[in-house]
Protein backbone atom coordinates (compact mmCIF):
# COMPACT_ATOMS: atom_id res chain seq x y z
CA UNK A 1 0.00 0.00 0.00
CA UNK A 2 1.17 3.44 -0.45
CA UNK A 3 0.94 5.72 2.43
CA UNK A 4 0.69 9.70 1.72
CA UNK A 5 3.64 11.75 2.25
CA UNK A 6 3.59 13.30 5.72
CA UNK A 7 5.02 16.68 6.36
CA UNK A 8 5.15 18.36 9.40
CA UNK A 9 3.58 22.29 9.51
CA UNK A 10 5.34 24.57 10.41
CA UNK A 11 4.36 25.89 14.53
CA UNK A 12 2.56 28.56 15.43
CA UNK A 13 3.60 32.34 16.11
CA UNK A 14 4.01 34.56 19.17
CA UNK A 15 0.47 35.78 19.06
CA UNK A 16 -1.28 32.42 17.79
CA UNK A 17 0.46 30.67 20.82
CA UNK A 18 -0.89 33.03 23.06
CA UNK A 19 -4.89 32.43 21.67
CA UNK A 20 -4.57 28.25 21.83
CA UNK A 21 -3.47 28.88 25.51
CA UNK A 22 -6.64 31.44 26.49
CA UNK A 23 -8.67 28.78 24.38
CA UNK A 24 -6.90 26.15 26.42
CA UNK A 25 -7.77 27.67 29.90
CA UNK A 26 -11.42 28.72 28.02
CA UNK A 27 -12.34 25.35 27.68
CA UNK A 28 -10.30 24.31 31.14
CA UNK A 29 -13.01 26.52 32.92
CA UNK A 30 -15.53 24.80 31.06
CA UNK A 31 -15.03 21.41 32.14
CA UNK A 32 -14.66 22.63 35.75
CA UNK A 33 -17.92 24.04 35.67
CA UNK A 34 -19.13 20.80 34.03
CA UNK A 35 -17.71 19.12 36.76
CA UNK A 36 -19.46 21.02 39.40
CA UNK A 37 -22.34 21.31 38.04
CA UNK A 38 -22.52 17.52 37.48
CA UNK A 39 -23.01 17.14 41.14
CA UNK A 40 -26.69 18.45 40.88
CA UNK A 41 -27.38 17.88 37.53
CA UNK A 42 -26.09 14.39 36.40
CA UNK A 43 -27.07 11.13 36.66
CA UNK A 44 -26.93 10.63 39.96
CA UNK A 45 -27.32 7.32 41.79
CA UNK A 46 -30.84 6.88 43.77
CA UNK A 47 -29.07 6.78 46.78
CA UNK A 48 -27.11 9.72 46.12
CA UNK A 49 -23.84 10.48 48.51
CA UNK A 50 -23.38 13.58 47.65
CA UNK A 51 -26.80 14.41 50.33
CA UNK A 52 -24.41 13.84 52.93
CA UNK A 53 -22.02 16.13 52.13
CA UNK A 54 -22.25 19.86 53.42
CA UNK A 55 -21.36 21.68 50.63
CA UNK A 56 -22.61 19.15 47.78
CA UNK A 57 -26.00 18.54 48.98
CA UNK A 58 -26.39 22.33 48.16
CA UNK A 59 -26.16 21.51 44.76
CA UNK A 60 -28.12 18.65 44.68
CA UNK A 61 -31.02 20.82 45.81
CA UNK A 62 -30.67 23.32 43.26
CA UNK A 63 -31.04 21.63 40.26
CA UNK A 64 -31.82 24.90 38.47
CA UNK A 65 -28.10 25.97 39.38
CA UNK A 66 -26.24 22.65 39.09
CA UNK A 67 -27.92 22.63 35.19
CA UNK A 68 -26.61 25.93 34.55
CA UNK A 69 -23.23 25.17 35.57
CA UNK A 70 -23.14 22.11 33.76
CA UNK A 71 -24.52 23.73 30.54
CA UNK A 72 -21.84 26.90 30.83
CA UNK A 73 -19.28 24.07 30.98
CA UNK A 74 -20.53 21.84 28.60
CA UNK A 75 -20.96 25.28 26.19
CA UNK A 76 -17.43 26.37 26.82
CA UNK A 77 -16.16 23.00 26.08
CA UNK A 78 -17.82 23.55 22.37
CA UNK A 79 -17.07 26.91 21.90
CA UNK A 80 -13.44 26.11 22.78
CA UNK A 81 -13.16 22.62 21.07
CA UNK A 82 -14.52 24.69 17.40
CA UNK A 83 -12.69 27.86 18.22
CA UNK A 84 -9.24 25.65 18.81
CA UNK A 85 -10.33 24.04 15.17
CA UNK A 86 -8.99 26.71 13.55
CA UNK A 87 -5.40 26.18 14.49
CA UNK A 88 -5.19 22.62 13.39
CA UNK A 89 -7.36 22.79 10.06
CA UNK A 90 -5.69 20.56 7.43
CA UNK A 91 -3.34 22.50 5.23
CA UNK A 92 -2.96 25.37 7.48
CA UNK A 93 0.42 27.22 6.82
CA UNK A 94 1.32 27.05 10.18
CA UNK A 95 -0.26 24.81 12.99
CA UNK A 96 -0.62 23.59 16.95
CA UNK A 97 1.56 20.93 17.87
CA UNK A 98 0.87 17.25 19.25
CA UNK A 99 2.00 19.06 22.46
CA UNK A 100 -0.30 21.94 22.47
CA UNK A 101 -3.29 19.41 21.82
CA UNK A 102 -1.91 17.00 24.73
CA UNK A 103 -1.40 19.87 27.55
CA UNK A 104 -4.97 20.44 26.10
CA UNK A 105 -6.41 17.10 26.87
CA UNK A 106 -4.97 16.92 30.24
CA UNK A 107 -6.37 19.94 30.98
CA UNK A 108 -9.91 19.54 29.74
CA UNK A 109 -10.77 15.94 30.98
CA UNK A 110 -8.55 15.85 34.15
CA UNK A 111 -12.02 17.50 35.91
CA UNK A 112 -14.38 15.02 34.61
CA UNK A 113 -12.05 11.74 36.30
CA UNK A 114 -14.17 11.92 39.61
CA UNK A 115 -17.54 13.36 38.82
CA UNK A 116 -21.16 11.49 38.69
CA UNK A 117 -22.22 9.95 35.40
CA UNK A 118 -23.29 12.26 32.73
CA UNK A 119 -25.39 11.96 29.65
CA UNK A 120 -26.39 8.50 30.57
CA UNK A 121 -26.99 6.14 32.97
CA UNK A 122 -25.18 3.12 30.97
CA UNK A 123 -22.87 2.56 33.91
CA UNK A 124 -25.06 1.57 36.04
CA UNK A 125 -25.97 -1.32 33.67
CA UNK A 126 -22.53 -2.02 34.06
CA UNK A 127 -22.35 -2.44 37.32
CA UNK A 128 -25.70 -4.33 37.78
CA UNK A 129 -24.57 -6.51 34.58
CA UNK A 130 -21.34 -7.55 36.31
CA UNK A 131 -22.95 -8.03 39.63
CA UNK A 132 -24.79 -10.46 37.90
CA UNK A 133 -21.53 -12.21 36.77
CA UNK A 134 -19.92 -12.22 39.53
CA UNK A 135 -22.80 -13.86 41.03
CA UNK A 136 -21.96 -16.79 38.69
CA UNK A 137 -25.67 -16.19 36.50
CA UNK A 138 -25.72 -16.05 33.10
CA UNK A 139 -25.85 -11.91 31.89
CA UNK A 140 -26.84 -12.89 28.44
CA UNK A 141 -30.63 -14.58 29.45
CA UNK A 142 -31.59 -12.47 32.67
CA UNK A 143 -31.50 -8.79 33.19
CA UNK A 144 -31.08 -7.07 36.22
CA UNK A 145 -34.69 -7.22 37.93
CA UNK A 146 -34.70 -10.94 37.11
CA UNK A 147 -31.15 -11.97 38.52
CA UNK A 148 -30.84 -9.34 41.36
CA UNK A 149 -34.48 -8.21 42.45
CA UNK A 150 -36.34 -5.04 41.50
CA UNK A 151 -35.88 -3.85 44.81
CA UNK A 152 -31.90 -4.22 44.78
CA UNK A 153 -30.14 -1.09 44.78
CA UNK A 154 -28.48 -1.65 41.53
CA UNK A 155 -31.39 -2.54 39.78
CA UNK A 156 -33.22 0.78 40.90
CA UNK A 157 -30.04 2.76 39.29
CA UNK A 158 -30.42 0.82 35.61
CA UNK A 159 -32.63 2.84 33.33
CA UNK A 160 -36.03 1.64 33.40
CA UNK A 161 -35.34 0.43 29.52
CA UNK A 162 -32.60 -2.10 30.56
CA UNK A 163 -34.06 -3.87 33.57
CA UNK A 164 -35.40 -6.23 32.12
CA UNK A 165 -32.97 -6.93 29.04
CA UNK A 166 -29.64 -8.85 28.97
CA UNK A 167 -26.71 -7.63 28.51
CA UNK A 168 -25.55 -6.65 24.99
CA UNK A 169 -21.68 -6.56 25.48
CA UNK A 170 -19.24 -8.81 24.98
CA UNK A 171 -17.42 -11.27 27.24
CA UNK A 172 -14.38 -9.23 28.49
CA UNK A 173 -16.58 -5.89 29.23
CA UNK A 174 -18.56 -8.35 31.53
CA UNK A 175 -15.63 -10.13 32.71
CA UNK A 176 -14.19 -6.33 33.72
CA UNK A 177 -17.34 -5.41 35.37
CA UNK A 178 -17.44 -8.76 37.48
CA UNK A 179 -13.83 -8.08 38.75
CA UNK A 180 -14.87 -4.64 39.64
CA UNK A 181 -17.58 -5.70 41.72
CA UNK A 182 -15.74 -8.08 43.21
CA UNK A 183 -13.60 -5.57 44.39
CA UNK A 184 -16.68 -2.96 45.54
CA UNK A 185 -19.36 -4.84 46.03
CA UNK A 186 -22.67 -2.61 46.26
CA UNK A 187 -20.26 0.68 46.54
CA UNK A 188 -21.33 2.51 43.87
CA UNK A 189 -19.43 5.27 43.86
CA UNK A 190 -16.60 3.13 44.09
CA UNK A 191 -17.81 1.15 40.98
CA UNK A 192 -18.56 4.23 38.82
CA UNK A 193 -14.87 5.37 39.57
CA UNK A 194 -13.46 1.89 38.43
CA UNK A 195 -15.43 1.79 35.42
CA UNK A 196 -14.19 5.31 34.10
CA UNK A 197 -10.37 4.22 34.99
CA UNK A 198 -11.87 1.53 31.99
CA UNK A 199 -12.58 4.48 29.60
CA UNK A 200 -9.61 6.49 30.80
CA UNK A 201 -7.57 3.40 29.32
CA UNK A 202 -9.58 3.56 26.47
CA UNK A 203 -9.17 7.01 26.19
CA UNK A 204 -5.31 6.67 26.17
CA UNK A 205 -5.77 4.01 23.24
CA UNK A 206 -6.73 6.42 21.47
CA UNK A 207 -4.66 9.22 22.36
CA UNK A 208 -1.77 6.69 21.46
CA UNK A 209 -3.26 5.24 18.35
CA UNK A 210 -4.35 8.76 16.62
CA UNK A 211 -0.96 10.11 15.67
CA UNK A 212 0.37 7.15 14.51
CA UNK A 213 -2.29 6.47 12.42
CA UNK A 214 -2.18 10.24 11.48
CA UNK A 215 1.14 10.16 10.23
CA UNK A 216 0.91 6.92 8.24
CA UNK A 217 -2.41 8.67 6.24
CA UNK A 218 -0.55 12.11 5.75
CA UNK A 219 -2.55 13.99 8.13
CA UNK A 220 -1.48 16.52 11.02
CA UNK A 221 -1.53 14.62 13.92
CA UNK A 222 -2.26 17.36 16.13
CA UNK A 223 -5.54 17.35 13.92
CA UNK A 224 -6.59 14.05 14.26
CA UNK A 225 -5.88 14.44 18.09
CA UNK A 226 -8.30 17.38 17.78
CA UNK A 227 -10.97 15.72 15.81
CA UNK A 228 -10.70 12.35 17.51
CA UNK A 229 -9.76 12.99 21.43
CA UNK A 230 -10.68 16.47 22.05
CA UNK A 231 -14.21 16.03 20.23
CA UNK A 232 -16.34 17.35 22.93
CA UNK A 233 -18.43 13.55 22.05
CA UNK A 234 -15.31 12.25 23.54
CA UNK A 235 -15.08 14.33 26.88
CA UNK A 236 -19.11 13.83 27.44
CA UNK A 237 -19.83 10.72 26.21
CA UNK A 238 -16.46 8.05 26.77
CA UNK A 239 -14.85 10.19 29.92
CA UNK A 240 -17.86 11.83 31.61
CA UNK A 241 -20.34 9.44 30.55
CA UNK A 242 -17.87 5.84 31.07
CA UNK A 243 -19.41 4.37 28.23
CA UNK A 244 -17.89 0.79 27.51
CA UNK A 245 -17.65 2.36 23.66
CA UNK A 246 -13.95 4.01 24.71
CA UNK A 247 -12.39 0.74 25.43
CA UNK A 248 -13.47 -0.73 22.49
CA UNK A 249 -12.78 1.96 20.23
CA UNK A 250 -9.55 2.29 21.62
CA UNK A 251 -8.68 -1.40 21.20
CA UNK A 252 -10.08 -1.00 17.57
CA UNK A 253 -7.68 1.82 17.04
CA UNK A 254 -4.48 0.24 19.20
CA UNK A 255 -4.87 -2.90 16.72
CA UNK A 256 -5.03 -0.91 13.55
CA UNK A 257 -2.35 1.21 14.44
CA UNK A 258 -0.08 -2.05 14.93
CA UNK A 259 -1.05 -3.37 11.68
CA UNK A 260 0.07 -0.78 9.30
CA UNK A 261 2.89 -0.06 11.65
CA UNK A 262 5.31 -2.38 9.48
CA UNK A 263 4.30 -1.43 6.46
CA UNK A 264 6.76 0.93 4.83
CA UNK A 265 5.05 3.39 1.92
CA UNK A 266 6.94 1.57 -1.04
CA UNK A 267 10.16 -1.28 -1.98
CA UNK A 268 10.10 -4.95 -1.06
CA UNK A 269 8.70 -6.29 1.90
CA UNK A 270 10.26 -5.71 5.39
CA UNK A 271 10.32 -8.32 8.58
CA UNK A 272 7.62 -8.20 11.21
CA UNK A 273 4.77 -7.07 8.22
CA UNK A 274 2.82 -10.38 8.51
CA UNK A 275 3.91 -10.68 12.11
CA UNK A 276 2.30 -6.85 13.24
CA UNK A 277 -0.76 -7.52 10.93
CA UNK A 278 -1.90 -10.46 12.92
CA UNK A 279 -0.79 -9.21 16.25
CA UNK A 280 -3.31 -6.14 15.16
CA UNK A 281 -6.26 -8.63 14.39
CA UNK A 282 -5.46 -9.57 17.52
CA UNK A 283 -5.93 -6.49 19.47
CA UNK A 284 -8.84 -5.93 17.12
CA UNK A 285 -10.19 -8.91 18.26
CA UNK A 286 -9.61 -7.68 22.17
CA UNK A 287 -12.29 -4.59 21.08
CA UNK A 288 -14.61 -7.01 19.60
CA UNK A 289 -14.84 -9.04 22.84
CA UNK A 290 -16.17 -5.48 24.28
CA UNK A 291 -18.51 -4.38 21.78
CA UNK A 292 -18.93 -6.12 18.12
CA UNK A 293 -19.18 -2.83 16.30
CA UNK A 294 -15.28 -3.34 16.36
CA UNK A 295 -15.15 -6.45 14.03
CA UNK A 296 -15.41 -4.33 10.84
CA UNK A 297 -11.91 -3.03 11.35
CA UNK A 298 -10.45 -6.15 10.70
CA UNK A 299 -11.45 -6.47 6.87
CA UNK A 300 -10.58 -2.75 6.36
CA UNK A 301 -6.81 -3.86 8.40
CA UNK A 302 -6.48 -6.69 6.08
CA UNK A 303 -7.49 -4.25 2.84
CA UNK A 304 -4.49 -2.10 3.63
CA UNK A 305 -1.70 -4.92 3.80
CA UNK A 306 -3.37 -6.21 0.63
CA UNK A 307 -3.29 -2.48 -1.38
CA UNK A 308 0.95 -2.81 0.26
CA UNK A 309 1.30 -6.11 -1.72
CA UNK A 310 -0.62 -4.95 -4.97
CA UNK A 311 -4.38 -4.41 -3.99
CA UNK A 312 -5.41 -8.20 -6.49
CA UNK A 313 -7.64 -10.50 -4.84
CA UNK A 314 -5.41 -13.35 -4.57
CA UNK A 315 -3.21 -11.18 -2.48
CA UNK A 316 -6.15 -10.01 -0.15
CA UNK A 317 -7.00 -13.81 1.03
CA UNK A 318 -3.27 -14.25 1.71
CA UNK A 319 -3.84 -11.04 3.72
CA UNK A 320 -6.77 -12.82 5.52
CA UNK A 321 -5.85 -15.69 6.14
CA UNK A 322 -3.42 -15.00 8.86
CA UNK A 323 -5.56 -12.55 10.37
CA UNK A 324 -8.68 -14.59 10.46
CA UNK A 325 -7.04 -17.57 12.36
CA UNK A 326 -5.72 -15.16 15.26
CA UNK A 327 -9.17 -13.58 15.36
CA UNK A 328 -11.23 -17.06 15.73
CA UNK A 329 -8.52 -18.15 18.27
CA UNK A 330 -8.51 -15.23 20.35
CA UNK A 331 -12.34 -14.79 20.58
CA UNK A 332 -13.05 -18.41 21.09
CA UNK A 333 -10.31 -17.87 24.18
CA UNK A 334 -12.03 -14.95 25.63
CA UNK A 335 -15.59 -16.49 24.93
CA UNK A 336 -14.35 -19.83 26.48
CA UNK A 337 -11.72 -18.60 29.23
CA UNK A 338 -14.50 -15.80 30.44
CA UNK A 339 -16.53 -18.97 31.21
CA UNK A 340 -19.51 -16.98 29.23
CA UNK A 341 -19.66 -19.13 26.37
CA UNK A 342 -20.71 -17.31 22.61
CA UNK A 343 -24.38 -16.17 23.87
CA UNK A 344 -23.36 -12.68 23.95
CA UNK A 345 -22.82 -12.89 20.19
CA UNK A 346 -27.21 -12.87 19.88
CA UNK A 347 -27.40 -10.49 22.43
CA UNK A 348 -24.75 -7.77 20.92
CA UNK A 349 -26.73 -7.75 17.71
CA UNK A 350 -30.43 -8.15 18.94
CA UNK A 351 -30.39 -6.34 22.18
CA UNK A 352 -29.48 -2.78 21.35
CA UNK A 353 -32.50 -2.76 19.01
CA UNK A 354 -34.76 -3.31 22.12
CA UNK A 355 -34.57 0.05 22.74
CA UNK A 356 -35.63 2.73 20.16
CA UNK A 357 -34.17 6.31 19.54
CA UNK A 358 -35.91 9.53 18.44
CA UNK A 359 -32.83 10.86 16.78
CA UNK A 360 -32.37 7.22 14.83
CA UNK A 361 -33.93 7.33 11.35
CA UNK A 362 -34.75 4.13 10.86
CA UNK A 363 -36.43 4.38 14.33
CA UNK A 364 -38.32 7.62 13.22
CA UNK A 365 -39.60 6.69 9.70
CA UNK A 366 -40.91 3.11 11.24
CA UNK A 367 -42.64 5.24 14.22
CA UNK A 368 -44.52 7.36 11.65
CA UNK A 369 -45.00 4.08 9.15
CA UNK A 370 -46.90 2.93 12.30
CA UNK A 371 -48.66 5.73 12.92
CA UNK A 372 -50.40 6.17 9.46
CA UNK A 373 -50.60 1.84 9.15
CA UNK A 374 -52.83 2.71 12.50
CA UNK A 375 -54.79 5.56 11.18
CA UNK A 376 -56.00 3.18 7.99
CA UNK A 377 -57.24 1.10 10.39
CA UNK A 378 -54.85 -2.06 9.82
CA UNK A 379 -54.06 -1.78 14.14
CA UNK A 380 -50.84 -0.96 15.61
CA UNK A 381 -47.64 -2.67 14.24
CA UNK A 382 -45.06 -0.31 15.06
CA UNK A 383 -43.15 -2.71 16.91
CA UNK A 384 -43.18 -5.14 14.28
CA UNK A 385 -42.03 -2.02 11.90
CA UNK A 386 -39.20 -1.55 13.84
CA UNK A 387 -37.73 -4.29 13.79
CA UNK A 388 -38.17 -4.41 9.95
CA UNK A 389 -36.94 -1.15 9.62
CA UNK A 390 -34.11 -2.47 11.36
CA UNK A 391 -33.26 -5.43 9.56
CA UNK A 392 -33.10 -3.83 6.50
CA UNK A 393 -30.89 -0.81 7.86
CA UNK A 394 -28.12 -3.47 9.00
CA UNK A 395 -28.74 -4.81 5.50
CA UNK A 396 -28.07 -1.52 3.56
CA UNK A 397 -25.02 -1.12 5.80
CA UNK A 398 -23.90 -4.34 4.99
CA UNK A 399 -24.52 -2.83 1.04
CA UNK A 400 -22.19 -0.27 1.85
CA UNK A 401 -19.50 -1.94 4.06
CA UNK A 402 -18.73 -4.28 0.67
CA UNK A 403 -18.69 -1.52 -1.71
CA UNK A 404 -16.50 0.30 0.64
CA UNK A 405 -14.42 -2.95 0.97
CA UNK A 406 -14.09 -2.94 -3.08
CA UNK A 407 -13.18 0.85 -3.31
CA UNK A 408 -10.40 0.58 -0.58
CA UNK A 409 -9.36 -2.75 -2.40
CA UNK A 410 -8.71 -1.19 -6.01
CA UNK A 411 -7.47 1.94 -4.18
CA UNK A 412 -10.31 4.39 -4.87
CA UNK A 413 -10.90 5.11 -1.27
CA UNK A 414 -8.81 4.93 1.66
CA UNK A 415 -9.36 2.32 3.90
CA UNK A 416 -9.61 3.74 7.01
CA UNK A 417 -12.16 6.44 5.48
CA UNK A 418 -14.24 3.49 4.03
CA UNK A 419 -13.99 1.90 7.28
CA UNK A 420 -15.17 5.20 9.08
CA UNK A 421 -18.00 5.81 6.37
CA UNK A 422 -19.04 1.82 7.16
CA UNK A 423 -19.13 2.43 10.77
CA UNK A 424 -20.92 5.71 10.22
CA UNK A 425 -23.55 3.60 8.60
CA UNK A 426 -24.01 1.11 10.65
CA UNK A 427 -24.64 3.27 13.41
CA UNK A 428 -27.00 5.72 11.68
CA UNK A 429 -29.08 3.19 10.31
CA UNK A 430 -29.38 1.06 13.96
CA UNK A 431 -32.78 1.45 15.47
CA UNK A 432 -31.14 2.41 18.87
CA UNK A 433 -28.51 5.21 17.78
CA UNK A 434 -27.17 7.23 20.45
CA UNK A 435 -24.90 10.29 20.11
CA UNK A 436 -21.70 8.57 21.20
CA UNK A 437 -22.59 6.20 18.82
CA UNK A 438 -20.86 8.00 15.92
CA UNK A 439 -17.49 8.44 17.56
CA UNK A 440 -16.83 4.71 15.81
CA UNK A 441 -16.92 6.81 12.39
CA UNK A 442 -15.64 10.27 13.79
CA UNK A 443 -12.45 8.49 15.79
CA UNK A 444 -10.71 6.71 12.80
CA UNK A 445 -11.86 9.55 10.23
CA UNK A 446 -9.86 11.72 12.18
CA UNK A 447 -6.99 9.91 11.47
CA UNK A 448 -7.07 10.03 7.88
CA UNK A 449 -8.87 12.68 6.68
CA UNK A 450 -8.53 16.71 5.34
CA UNK A 451 -11.66 19.01 5.12
CA UNK A 452 -14.06 17.57 3.10
CA UNK A 453 -17.75 16.37 3.47
CA UNK A 454 -16.99 13.83 6.09
CA UNK A 455 -14.62 16.26 8.14
CA UNK A 456 -17.17 19.00 8.28
CA UNK A 457 -19.99 16.31 9.14
CA UNK A 458 -17.63 14.69 12.22
CA UNK A 459 -17.20 18.66 13.43
CA UNK A 460 -20.83 19.00 13.23
CA UNK A 461 -21.48 15.62 14.94
CA UNK A 462 -18.75 17.22 17.71
CA UNK A 463 -20.79 20.34 18.47
CA UNK A 464 -24.27 19.63 17.59
CA UNK A 465 -25.08 15.89 19.04
CA UNK A 466 -23.03 17.30 22.41
CA UNK A 467 -26.49 19.18 22.67
CA UNK A 468 -29.30 16.90 22.47
CA UNK A 469 -28.94 15.02 25.70
CA UNK A 470 -29.49 16.23 29.19
CA UNK A 471 -26.78 16.17 30.82
CA UNK A 472 -28.42 13.99 33.41
CA UNK A 473 -29.73 11.39 31.10
CA UNK A 474 -33.16 12.31 31.20
CA UNK A 475 -35.71 15.28 30.99
CA UNK A 476 -35.67 16.20 35.14
CA UNK A 477 -38.58 14.25 35.70
CA UNK A 478 -40.94 16.97 33.12
CA UNK A 479 -40.27 19.73 35.14
CA UNK A 480 -39.43 22.11 32.39
CA UNK A 481 -38.83 25.25 34.57
CA UNK A 482 -35.52 23.63 36.17
CA UNK A 483 -34.35 23.10 32.46
CA UNK A 484 -35.46 26.54 30.96
CA UNK A 485 -33.61 28.36 33.98
CA UNK A 486 -30.60 26.10 33.59
CA UNK A 487 -30.34 26.63 30.28
CA UNK A 488 -30.79 30.43 30.16
CA UNK A 489 -28.58 30.82 32.87
CA UNK A 490 -25.88 28.35 30.79
CA UNK A 491 -25.99 30.27 27.70
CA UNK A 492 -25.94 33.67 29.21
CA UNK A 493 -22.47 32.61 31.28
CA UNK A 494 -21.17 31.61 27.95
CA UNK A 495 -21.92 34.88 26.82
CA UNK A 496 -20.19 36.73 29.13
CA UNK A 497 -17.16 34.22 29.18
CA UNK A 498 -17.15 34.85 25.62
CA UNK A 499 -16.83 38.79 25.95
CA UNK A 500 -14.21 37.54 28.31
CA UNK A 501 -12.03 35.99 26.31
CA UNK A 502 -12.23 38.37 23.34
CA UNK A 503 -10.89 41.17 25.50
CA UNK A 504 -7.94 38.32 26.49
CA UNK A 505 -7.58 37.11 23.08
CA UNK A 506 -9.20 38.84 20.60
CA UNK A 507 -7.61 36.39 17.37
CA UNK A 508 -9.21 33.99 19.18
CA UNK A 509 -12.95 34.76 17.62
CA UNK A 510 -11.59 36.02 14.54
CA UNK A 511 -13.14 33.54 11.46
CA UNK A 512 -14.63 30.95 14.26
CA UNK A 513 -15.62 28.74 11.37
CA UNK A 514 -12.52 28.44 9.71
CA UNK A 515 -12.15 24.38 10.49
CA UNK A 516 -15.02 23.93 8.72
CA UNK A 517 -13.56 25.16 5.39
CA UNK A 518 -10.65 24.56 3.27
CA UNK A 519 -7.53 27.03 3.99
CA UNK A 520 -6.60 29.50 0.79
Amino acid sequence: MTTLEFLPAPPLDDTEHQTVRALRVFGAVGAVLLAVGSVGAGAAPVVDPALNLPVLRGLVRLPALSLGLAVAGLGMLIVGWLLMGRFVTPGRTRTAGRTDLRTTLVLWVAPLAAIPPLFSRDVYSYLAQGAITHKGLDPYTVGPAAALGRDHLMTADVSAFWRDTPAPYGPLALRLGDWINGLTGENVVAGILLHRVVAFAGFALIVWSLPRLARFFGVEPSTALWLGAANPLVLFHLIAGAHNDSLAIGLMMAGLALGVSKLPADGPRVRGEYLYAALGAVVITLGVAVKINAVLALPFLAVMVARRWGGRWRDLLRVAAPMVTAFAVVLVGVSLGSGLGFGWIGGAIGTPGLVRSWISPTSELAQVTGLVVKALGFGDHTTGLVKGFGLAGYAVAAVITVRLLVLSLRGRRNPMVGLALSLGAVMVLHVALQPWYLLWAVVPLAAATGVSRGWVAAIAAGGVLSLVVFPSGSSFAGKIDIAAFGYLGGIAAVAVALLLLRRQAPMALLNPFQALTRPE
